[in-house]
């Protein structure tokens, strides 16, 4: 028999399991509660029977049964919903975590397992020294991608530990507030006296001492050697099916870790997901340009992106060029001071700072009223079943934002045989520098799929002008706008470095340079190639770059990344409303593409400019999409969660609001609010 007051009492038995992180051991603790009583108090009343004095202000609890903190320490029981058959878990908040670097590199840091993961990616990159954290996210390796490595590691052990980079150490590990100014522009800037590459403007931020620099180091400097047996056991995607695996496993920002199943001692892959890289500096971005850079180079040796036999090369050399730049630094005495090292990467910053949208906005005050258009001869190749006539030479016209082209250049005054309205359109470089072939192939979206339309131009310039004004049409800007003048000059620099001749100092290097060409290309080329023969050609390709300083080499080889066609393109499986068949749904920085899984071919592109809004159906998992012209789409994701390609959509669409005129604190109301859905 139970008393009237223990009834009215209305108390009950809670159930608390206590993680002693130090001990490694879980205590059991029953504890007399009541509704009323708040999340606060229970804390209160645990610490007060666990009888540890000990520092407590990282623990919370972790509901087991419905998969969440709770972490309103003003919200009651009755509240939360936590009833007598509730599991709770009074743990830390921060744990410790393996995150896998684009540079292949593993650090080991304490991260928190409550914030969203946004937050946690914010905290993790100024541990790292990464500036513009938004541009990132957590990724977690999907089963198919690993099933290759397993099978290769079978009869051989793992590693030692020796990769793992810990930083367990550094205050935001260790649950201390960073430094609010932590990215402020007026830094000294640091330079490594070694390298002639800036290190970190944070450095001393990391911790106190040598171990610091040495963390910095590795973070900021590359470090390209990779056997063809390493790359052999990595996950080399070979169709459109395989690139969607590698975008599958992405955390779900708005969630926290534990919530997403990530334990501690768990490895997860820190990459960039956002492919708009802002205010580019080399001055305070050594270990994001590096990452930027690695992130890139392994994206081309294990093939995730398609880029031509001369673009190999040309990537090939800048990576060679980091390879002779330290060999003919070790042989070097080390008298040299800071001094020249400051200015050859003041140099490389003056030339080749990057931006979102690049240009020198000098020559903003021209005159207004004048249109700029380009007008001259081009040849215009059509397919062979709508034409007898496959190449033909008409005089073309570019204005705004669209292409006419008439018989010739008298009959320009009249109507023009045709006008492609290029807005919206997809551009695809088609070049082989040295066969002197200058294509640009365009696929112009209609109601019915894509029109193509391929122009051939004479020399390298007349390409620049006519490919660097197609590339704006496409984004809905004219030559007017003040970016115009360095995308030409941007496409310059790379056809220049297309632009090889091979010379009798380059035959006679293979036999004197200690250098393994299998380290610089992907598996395909090491096939096609013997390594005397790859060797060469590398150099060959090699006498273009090698003036340049380390930090310009790789901001070049980032350039290069960007120019390729497929650059930026986060591949999907999905089904749209209506189709009998799966698709491949390419997602952009400035559009989504639909792609034929079987041939490769863009099918539709659809702009964000022109989206008027996007919603998620929660029960069936459809993503909807409006457009202007009344053009609606719907899909549901097959290889991966819908809230994926929801987050993607809108991330792009809250980064494209970012402006070096604004406060650098981020809006992370704005960021969920465009990506988190309501589920």
């Amino acid at each position: 028999m139970v008393s009237s007051t223990e009834y009215g009492s209305h108390t009950w038995d809670l159930l608390l399991t206590v993680d002693h992180q130090h001990e490694g051991i879980k205590e059991e603790i029953t504890l007399q509660v009541t509704g009323d009583l708040h999340v606060g108090g229970l804390m209160l009343k645990l610490v007060e029977r666990i009888k540890i004095a000990q520092d407590w202000s990282d623990y919370a609890f972790w509901w087991e049964q419905k998969n969440c903190w709770l972490l309103k320490t003003h919200w009651t029981l009755d509240k939360c919903g936590v009833q007598a058959d509730a599991k709770l878990i009074f743990t830390t908040q921060h744990k410790m975590l393996r995150l896998r670097l684009p540079n292949m590199k593993t650090v080991r840091l304490k991260v928190s397992f409550s914030s969203m993961v946004f937050r946690a990616v914010s905290d993790i990159c100024k541990m790292l020294n990464i500036r513009r954290s938004e541009e990132l996210s957590l990724l977690k390796q999907s089963e198919g991608t690993l099933k290759k490595k397993k099978k290769k590691d079978k009869n051989s052990k793992e590693p030692a530990t020796e990769d793992i980079l810990n930083l367990c150490n550094s205050p935001v590990s260790s649950g201390l507030p960073a430094n609010p100014g932590l990215y402020s522009k007026t830094m000294t800037p640091v330079y490594d006296p070694v390298s002639g590459s800036p290190a970190s403007s944070t450095i001393t931020w990391f911790s106190d001492g040598s171990s610091a620099e040495q963390n910095c180091s590795i973070l900021a400097l590359s470090h390209p050697t990779c056997s063809p047996e390493m790359l052999a056991e990595m996950y080399q995607p070979r169709t459109l099916a395989d690139k969607a695996k590698l975008n599958a496993g992405w955390l779900d920002s708005s969630r926290s870790l534990m919530e997403q199943g990530v334990v501690e001692e768990d490895q997860l892959l820190l990459r960039f997901k956002y492919y708009t890289f802002f205010d580019l500096n080399p001055k305070y971005d050594a270990v994001r340009i590096n990452q930027i850079y690695e992130q890139a180079r392994w994206a081309i040796l294990l093939e995730e992106i398609d880029c031509t036999e001369e673009e190999m090369l040309i990537f090939a050399a800048l990576q060679a060029q980091y390879h002779v730049s330290k060999l003919s630094l070790s042989s070097e005495t080390q008298d040299s001071t800071c001094e020249s090292e400051v200015d050859e990467v003041e140099a490389a910053l003056s030339n080749l700072e990057v931006t979102l949208e690049g240009g020198n906005k000098s020559n903003i005050l021209e005159d207004i009223t004048d249109i700029p258009k380009l007008a001259d001869n081009l040849k215009l190749v059509r397919p062979k079943k709508l034409a007898l006539k496959a190449i033909k030479t008409y005089w073309f016209v570019f204005r705004d934002t669209s292409i006419s082209y008439f018989k010739n250049k008298e009959s320009a005054l009249g109507e023009p045989i045709e006008k492609l309205n290029l807005k919206g359109c997809e551009v695809v470089p088609d070049v082989n520098v040295a066969a002197k072939k200058f294509g640009i192939k365009l696929l112009i979206p209609v109601a019915d799929g894509m029109n193509e339309a391929y122009l051939r131009c004479d020399n390298e310039d007349q390409y620049a002008r006519w490919m660097a004004a197609c590339v704006l049409a496409s984004k809905g800007r004219t030559m007017a706008d003040s970016s115009y003048q360095p995308e030409v000059q941007k496409i310059l620099s790379f056809l220049q470095m297309k632009n090889w001749t091979m010379c009798s100092q380059a035959a006679s290097e293979p036999d004197n340079v200690d250098m393994k060409p299998e380290c610089f290309v992907s598996p395909r080329y090491t096939k096609k190639f013997k390594s005397k023969q790859l060797t060469a050609r590398i150099l060959e390709a090699h006498q273009n770059v090698s003036q340049m300083s380390l930090v310009e080499a790789k901001l070049r080889f980032i350039q290069a990344w960007q120019s390729l066609p497929e650059f930026g393109l986060s591949y999907y499986i999905v089904r749209f409303k209506g189709s009998k068949k799966d698709d491949v749904l390419g997602v952009s920085y400035n559009r989504l593409i639909r792609i034929d899984m079987a041939t490769g071919d863009p099918i539709t592109t659809w702009r964000f400019s022109n989206m008027k809004q996007w919603n998620v159906n929660w029960e069936i998992r459809q993503v909807a999409i409006e457009f202007d012209q009344n053009v609606s789409i719907a899909f549901t994701c097959l290889s991966a969660d819908c809230k994926i390609i929801h987050e993607y959509i809108g991330g792009y669409i809250f980064l494209s609001t970012r402006s070096k005129d604004h406060n650098e604190t981020l809006d992370e109301e704005l960021f969920h609010k465009l990506t988190g859905g309501q589920e």
